[in-house]
């Protein structure tokens, strides 16, 4: 029997976190192996090979579910097919560098040519680049509009995809504020509670929007020692357990929230094992990450994003 090397030596070796190593386990890439004097899993050679494996087509930036494909496969076809679509990819995204390169510079040449007062949208261009996309939209552009609009496609099929993560919410209280709730009033009564709790975990709170009126409905999780009569007239509801799809929004502009919510439907939809739960019960929430300090820090603030989703039936 080959030597078998405990969990935390091929963390500690790989630089990988033991729940990566469980992650893929559960993916059915590599193995593990239990001994009757040891409570922890172990890997014998052929596992280390294997995430060796891993590690190498996750460094070329492969997705799990081709890796799934390679190591199902017992010829080198779809390694070769997988390789080969990369280096397409790879290829497409240089094309579209170039063509931004060259959108890019012509803008900088038409602004140079124009005398741009000072309250200008052109001008704001150089204060603040991340709102470019919005800028040049709204401005009354005088220079090549098929310009305009081909920086808007290029930089949209650049845009990375959010990374995902599949968690799952339990059962839990939830008080609401309802579908026209009185948002001031419910976070009054949610700082009350606040000051209680002996835990201080988050998220507890989450928000999602209430397409029927436009209008914010508020969720807040709590204790099972919150009765009724601290509520302020707001009601507690079961929230059932459901596993969601999350990403975090790099601030929390709608621009930025939308990329994110269509990177997470996308990478649903692209999913082997999962898909979109379309449940009017269930419905998509988001939680806001921070505080005055880490706000003030990042300059913004951070927003979760939570998708419900569902086993993909096979």
């Amino acid at each position: 029997m080959s030597k078998l090397v405990k969990i935390r030596e091929i963390s500690l070796k790989y630089d990988i976190s033991a729940r990566a190593l469980k992650y893929y386990e559960d993916m059915g890439l590599i193995q593990s192996t239990k001994s009757d004097d040891y409570a922890y899993r172990l890997y014998d050679e052929a596992a280390i090979k294997r995430l060796e494996q891993i590690l190498i087509l996750r460094k070329l930036n492969i997705k799990i579910k081709d890796i799934q494909r390679i190591f199902n496969s017992n010829s080198s076809e779809v390694v070769l097919e997988v390789l080969s679509q990369k280096v397409t990819d790879i290829d497409d995204e240089v094309v579209l560098l170039h063509e931004l390169k060259e959108i890019i510079l012509e803008f900088i040449n038409q602004i140079e040519k124009f005398d741009f007062q000072k309250d200008s949208d052109i001008k704001q261009l150089y204060d603040k680049a991340k709102d470019i996309k919005q800028q040049i939209t709204n401005v009354d552009y005088n220079g090549n509009s098929s310009s305009v609009n081909r920086l808007l496609e290029v930089t949209e099929k650049l845009e990375k995809l959010p990374d995902v993560r599949i968690i799952t919410l339990p059962n839990c209280r939830m008080a609401t504020s309802g579908t026209a709730g009185d948002l001031k009033k419910f976070d009054e009564m949610w700082t009350r509670l606040d000051e209680k709790r002996k835990d201080k975990f988050f998220p507890r709170d989450f928000m999602t929007h209430n397409d029927e009126n436009g209008k914010l409905t508020w969720f807040y999780a709590v204790e099972e020692w919150v009765t009724e009569i601290d509520m302020n007239g707001f009601e507690i509801i079961d929230f059932e357990e459901g596993i969601y799809a999350a990403a975090i929004a790099r601030d929390d502009s709608y621009e930025d929230g939308m990329r994110v919510f269509n990177g997470i439907k996308k990478f649903v939809t692209d999913s082997d094992v999962f898909e979109l739960d379309i449940n009017k019960e269930r419905v998509h929430l988001w939680h806001v990450i921070g505080s005055p300090i880490t706000d003030k820090a990042l300059g913004h603030r951070q927003v979760e994003i939570f998708v419900p989703i569902k086993l993909r039936l096979q």
